[in-house]
């Protein structure tokens, strides 16, 4: 420091002497980072070799780029300053700033001709990489205090082709970018975007767009091979990031695939990968341990004990006593997975016993039975977990609109007599009705008429007739473990907003000559003997159905799939600097990572999801039907609404909550005063920094954006008509919108309460393995002397069952590095009119339920909808809204 001094006295004299009036200061600076050996303790090497450059003179160095003035010789890029070191590297008593955060100091040389810095490159000359988060320059003339908001991975310079760059925490339409630091602006951008080739290494900054080619594993069987979706009218389905891997031995098109304990080496962007707090990298090893450990353990135990779940009461021991597990397994598998996950997963009284959390659903012991109800039954339907799929039924009964040329009569068999003795004394004329179609959407209807002309002899064999159609329904009845059904599910709005299930058909498809047809049989509620429980089971379908939907559909493609193009398309073409990036990007936060670990442990071939949930190995290809009319307007929640038959006529703002036609619809209630409290951000946000539609038409970096995202991270639905042209403010506002609410609140809806309602697995089987008891059969006499049996051979397995609600309680859980909805990290801008915006939107979403005497809020079971409260709490707490898909 006093060198520093020396020199920067010395200058002033020089001045002086030469007659030049030229003022030089020495600017501090202060930069937090995290060094690698403090989140990886294997890492003592490098922080050994780390120190040994630093004697060498091979430190950190920073070097001040001018916003201000430009240098002919930099390409006309800014003015830039003298190379500086951080400070005391080596010295180990510097004291963290919390947890893992070092501080260091710096020290620039600053005079007029560079004037006010605009950036920071940095370069790591040493061997490991650090988490570089802050850099803060002090008392900069003529601007005082200069924040630089990193948060990034910054490896080793020479991984590098360009020095890493980083810009003061300003925001720039690119029209309005100085100058001075344009160049660097386009060549960040340029680095993010790659060369579209090569092998991407840990690391690498590029996102890049990939076909899902990366699910089957043909190598290591013909079984396992799983069509390429994406790129075709057969199989159309979003983009997702390029993870560079070498094709397969055995099929050129299908990337290849790697395994346990390497799943965490995928490529994803170094800086999108989970943070470095505990329990982010503990959700990131239960995902594998879960696969590699936990459920080959649960196998195991299957194995050793092969009768199946009995009785309810046998379910229920699972979390109020536990199970017995052999001793010398327990053992062994406690020695290869953490501690933490030991003392989570089983009882920690020395006894070896299987243990799980209470679910929600069944916590309230004074109703054990309560979520069997039709109460329940109908209230999850609009506050549980898939509360996407009831519509208005307008015309009884239900019609199809299927071409009768082909198809034979789809109509509903359902008749007035069926449910008129049940509507509370009322005729079908003067009641509204609603129909659920559940997983029909994706089994039924849709996938009766499923059909293509080329696929493996085992699809080709069930082709009947000239029309050449496959059915889905019969392929995964004939092909796969499950049996089941397309089902329609009729409900009655009674006076008190609660829905009453009158009445549940299920289908099965038909052919009848040249033409497809359905045979279809209708079930009304009983509530004693054997009749009862044909009701509870016709109910158990629809939620097999319903739960193979809510996964594939609502959960992974309407959220996780369908988000991940707006997360590489905003890296690739909108500056960190963007005010729009600066918008979305916490909204981004985890996703590529957790989606790459679905693709390998959760939806890949013979993953969890094929092997316990409906349709099994048809469930990714099935979903790419959905995507078919997928459509990104629909995705805001009152066009949605009005598109069921929710709501009647247009939803504008929380005025219009009476044109709800269920009044007591929490997930509508609730969402859409989340919906409107985002879109009043937004709206604010975005009109500060565009004043006029032209300037959203001139902004070069927001029209290649919004053209990337169509063509190309949803290349498949680039003609759909409905894609907002982006020429106005009102089209990037409303698009904005839908962006933020599908990562937030919309995945918050479908994902945090799994465990809650489906972590008791009667609530919610996943696969259906027989058909309904028909009179006359020893299936229905065995369903006479005992149900509970007969219920839990034709539902899930045992070990399906274990399986599914050890994956729920991974998925259902808040980390404890959780950023909510309305939170942003500590100077995320310095604009004040944002800022305001932001704490006023804090301030609304907080308005939430607290309204428990309406009867669909909390139900039978005693379970308050908090699915959409904004905050929530580490652990399974069935509530919060996190900023990002994360989990």
């Amino acid at each position: 420091m006093v060198l520093g001094d020396l020199a920067s006295s010395i200058g002033n004299v020089v001045s002086d002497i030469t007659g030049i009036n030229k003022t030089t200061k020495t600017v501090t600076g202060s930069v937090v980072l995290v060094k690698k050996n403090f989140l990886d303790f294997t890492s003592l090497t490098s922080t050994v070799v780390d120190g040994l450059f630093e004697l060498l003179g091979n430190g950190v160095t920073l070097q001040l780029v001018s916003a201000e003035n430009t240098d002919p010789a930099n390409e006309n890029g800014g003015k830039l300053g003298k190379l500086e070191a951080l400070e005391y590297w080596n010295l180990t008593y510097t004291p963290p700033l919390a947890g893992s955060d070092s501080l260091y100091k710096v020290s620039f040389e600053w005079d007029e001709e560079l004037g006010i810095p605009g950036a920071i490159i940095l370069r790591n000359n040493h061997a490991a990489e650090f988490f570089l988060k802050t850099i803060t320059l002090e008392d900069v003339p003529g601007e005082g205090r200069i924040h630089f908001v990193c948060d990034s991975w910054v490896y080793p310079d020479k991984q590098y082709k360009q020095p890493r760059i980083f810009f003061a925490n300003k925001t720039y339409l690119p029209h309005e970018m100085p100058a001075a630091l344009r160049i660097y602006r386009e060549e960040e951008l340029k680095a993010l975007r790659g060369e579209g080739i090569g092998e991407l290494k840990t690391g690498d900054r590029v996102y890049d767009y990939a076909l899902y080619n990366d699910l089957g594993d043909p190598d290591n069987g013909a079984d396992l091979a799983r069509p390429v979706l994406e790129g075709s009218a057969q199989y159309p389905y979003p983009r997702r990031g390029r993870t560079s891997r070498p094709p397969s031995k055995t099929d050129p098109n299908t990337e290849s695939r790697v395994f346990l304990p390497e799943v965490l080496n995928i490529y994803v962007p170094r800086d999108e990968q989970f943070g470095h707090l505990k329990l982010s990298d503990f959700i990131a090893f239960n995902l594998k341990g879960l696969v590699n450990q936990i459920i080959p353990l649960l196998e195991a135990y299957v194995n050793l004990t092969p009768n199946e779940f009995d009785s309810f009461k046998d379910v229920d021991n699972l979390y109020f006593n536990g199970i017995p597990l052999p001793t010398d397994l327990v053992n062994q598998i406690a020695s290869t997975i953490p501690l933490e996950m030991v003392q989570e997963f089983f009882r920690s009284d020395g006894q070896q016993l299987l243990k799980y959390p209470v679910p929600q659903v069944i916590q309230d012991r004074s109703n054990p039975i309560a979520w069997r109800t039709d109460e329940e039954f109908g209230r999850e339907m609009i506050a549980g977990l898939n509360p996407l799929l009831i519509q208005l039924l307008k015309e009884f009964p239900p019609v199809s609109n299927l071409d009768p040329e082909v198809y034979v009569n789809q109509n509903s068999s359902i008749t007035k007599q069926d449910i008129e003795y049940n509507l509370d004394g009322l005729t079908v004329e003067e009641v509204i009705l609603y129909i659920y179609l559940s997983f029909s959407l994706f089994l039924g209807i849709s996938l009766m008429i499923y059909g293509r002309d080329t696929g493996t002899d085992e699809q080709k064999a069930i082709y009947i007739g000239p029309s050449r159609h496959t059915y889905a329904l019969k392929m995964i009845n004939e092909y796969t473990e499950a049996k089941t059904y397309a089902s329609r599910t009729i409900l009655f709005l009674r006076g008190d907003n609660t829905l009453k299930p009158v009445t549940i058909e299920l289908s099965l498809p038909k052919m009848e000559g040249d033409k497809i047809g359905c045979v279809c049989k209708v079930y009304t509620p009983g509530e004693h003997g054997v009749e009862g429980w044909i009701w509870q089971l016709a109910k158990a379908f629809v939620n097999v159905n319903d739960s193979g939907h809510h996964q594939l559909v609502s959960h992974w493609l309407n959220t996780h799939a369908v988000l991940e193009p707006f997360v590489i398309a905003t890296n690739r073409q909108l500056s960190v600097v963007h005010p729009v990036y600066k918008l979305l990007h916490p909204h981004f936060r985890d996703t590529m990572t957790i989606n790459a670990l679905a693709r390998e442990l959760l939806i890949n071939a013979n993953g969890i999801i094929e092997k316990t949930f409906c349709p099994g190995k048809y469930s990714l290809e099935m979903s790419s039907v959905i995507y078919k009319s997928w459509n990104f307007m629909d995705q805001a929640l009152p066009n949605d609404l009005k598109k069921r038959g929710i709501a009647d006529g247009d939803i504008k703002s929380l005025d219009d909550l009476d044109r709800l036609l269920i009044k007591d619809y929490p997930y509508a209630v609730d969402g859409l005063k989340i919906w409107f409290a985002i879109e009043k951000w937004v709206r604010d946000y975005c009109s500060f920094y565009y004043k006029t539609d032209e300037m959203v038409q001139r902004d070069p970096e927001i029209q290649a954006w919004w053209k990337e995202l169509r063509e190309v991270g949803h290349g498949d639905k680039k003609s759909d008509p409905w894609w907002p042209k982006m020429q106005n403010l009102e089209n990037l506002i409303q698009s904005c919108t839908i962006i933020i609410w599908i990562a937030s609140a919309l995945h918050a809806a479908v994902n945090y309460g799994q465990y809650a309602y489906g972590g008791y697995f009667p609530n919610r089987p996943t696969l259906s393995r027989r058909f309904m008891p028909e009179k006359g059969t020893p299936e229905y006499a065995e369903l006479e002397k005992n149900p509970e049996k007969v219920f839990f051979r034709t539902m899930s397995s045992q070990l399906q069952s274990l399986t599914v609600i050890t994956v729920l309680e991974t998925l259902s859980n808040h980390a404890s590095d959780e950023v909510y909805l309305g939170q942003r990290t500590p100077n995320w801008t310095t604009d004040a009119i944002p800022l305001a915006a932001s704490d006023a939107f804090n301030k609304e979403i907080l308005k939430m339920n607290t309204d428990k005497t309406l009867k669909n809020r909390v139900g039978t079971v005693n379970v308050p909808y908090n699915l959409l409260y904004p905050t929530g709490d580490v652990g399974i707490s069935g509530k919060g809204i996190p900023n990002s898909i994360s989990i």
